[in-house]
């Protein structure tokens, strides 16, 4: 069998697969991302392995994780076209607390952790950065299927998340370099320039340069032109993102989305764009998360261990985030579901320990645990977020505050004269 037929046998059963499980997901009243996880768990190394079929090749592999990196910027683009920059402006207050907290929290309690378990200094303090890092990817798309991007909880979320994804960046920055003896105030200087510096060029392209060019392109008689200029400039902005801003390339991708909202053409975008992220790349991105991930390494000797960083990992940011979103102003349920939202790890999570393997800062029974924090926190996340939005819809559709005013009028009117009923005088 080619190669290329591999690919599409090995596609069209991921596909398959993922839009079946969120089927049954969404049935058993869960997002449907929660679903795609535990299929990728199953179809991988845990449970099938269908990575091993004596025809698959190796090969094939990496460019199904490729596939999915597709998946995740083109979800973090359409997360940040369904948002406004005057939105997230009136939030930025929350987001910056939440953001803060919920890095300092979860870094305080690994590197402690770490130290409690006998890790040295180097590895403590990167286990706490570990612990530190955000995939808001899996909240957002939650929050998309419960129809709450656009809430105060789902635009602090967002903010927060791009606040937490510079601090913890900045600091494995940092981290890295004081460990490669290079970590002078200069080279830290110049991190923090070059963040400050993309952050401040992509705002200044998108306010300006991007809506002329959106405008004009819409306009030629090229065949799906406008869906393919804002897949450039989505690749452009996550490219940009890595390799000038020292950034996630997701950071990039959102900054893409929120600047193209602007346009008079972000339906016709939005349209285009969803149809390509769901039909094909986000699905792939979901399902890889679970193929990556091998249950058979985790070493129950660290079983301990793995359940007190599971336990710090989901307290030190659903309090640290939550805390920062209540300084922040919001309400006391809006925090708590906003801290719930940071808990998820997802993709950053295992990219930050895979740089911990290579430069030997964790050892194979520290990275197991890592991952498995990473796959219970990312399976989690969905859950709660989704009890948390349910039980505040159904506390306000029993608040007497939602009734009319006539029937709150007409009630106290009833209480001062006991006589009267409805409209009616009972003599």
């Amino acid at each position: 069998m080619t190669l290329f037929l591999q690919l599409a046998f090995f596609l069209s059963i991921i596909l398959l697969s993922a839009k079946m499980a969120g089927y049954l997901s969404i049935r058993l009243g869960q997002p449907s991302v929660l679903g795609e996880l535990l299929v990728g768990i199953i179809l991988g190394p845990s449970v099938i392995n269908i990575l091993n079929l004596p025809f698959i090749e190796h090969e094939l592999t990496e460019t199904v994780a490729k596939l999915g990196e597709l998946g995740v910027l083109l979800l973090m683009f359409l997360a940040g076209l369904e948002l406004h920059l005057g939105e997230m402006r009136k939030n930025l207050r929350v987001a910056a607390f939440a953001g803060l907290m919920g890095v300092i929290w979860p870094v305080l309690l690994g590197w402690g952790a770490g130290l409690l378990f006998g890790l040295d200094q180097s590895a403590s303090i990167f286990l706490g950065l570990t612990l530190g890092a955000t995939s808001v990817s899996i909240s957002a798309q939650t929050l998309i299927e419960l129809k709450a991007l656009r809430s105060r909880v789902g635009l602090s979320l967002l903010g927060a998340a791009v606040f937490d994804d510079i601090l913890i960046i900045l600091l494995l920055s940092v981290f890295l370099a004081l460990q490669g003896g290079g970590g002078s105030t200069y080279d830290v200087l110049i991190i923090v320039v070059r963040m400050v510096l993309f952050l401040a060029l992509s705002v200044m392209f998108g306010l300006w340069a991007l809506p002329w060019a959106i405008r004009r392109f819409s306009k030629l008689p090229i065949s799906q032109g406008l869906l393919t200029i804002s897949l450039v400039i989505m690749l452009a902005y996550g490219i940009a993102a890595e390799y000038f801003g020292g950034m996630a390339a997701i950071t990039g991708a959102f900054l893409a989305g929120l600047m193209l909202a602007r346009t008079h053409e972000k339906e016709r975008i939005e349209t285009g764009m969803h149809a390509l992220a769901y039909g094909l790349f986000v699905p792939i991105f979901f399902v890889n998360i679970g193929l990556s991930i091998d249950l058979h390494e985790f070493q129950i000797q660290a079983l301990f261990f793995t359940v007190v960083i599971i336990l710090v990992a989901i307290a030190g940011k659903w309090i640290g985030s939550g805390w920062g979103a209540r300084l922040g102003g919001l309400s006391r349920h809006e925090s708590i579901q906003l801290g719930a939202g940071m808990i998820s790890r997802g993709e950053v999570g295992l990219i930050v320990a895979s740089v911990g393997v290579k430069d030997n800062l964790v050892n194979a029974e520290e990275f197991s645990a890592i991952v498995v924090m990473v796959l219970i926190t990312t399976l989690v996340t969905p859950p709660i977020l989704r009890a948390l939005f349910t039980q505040k819809e159904d506390q306000e559709r029993k608040s007497p505050l939602r009734q009319s005013r006539p029937q709150l009028r007409l009630k106290r009117k009833n209480r001062r004269n006991p006589n009267v009923s409805g409209h009616f005088i009972f003599v």
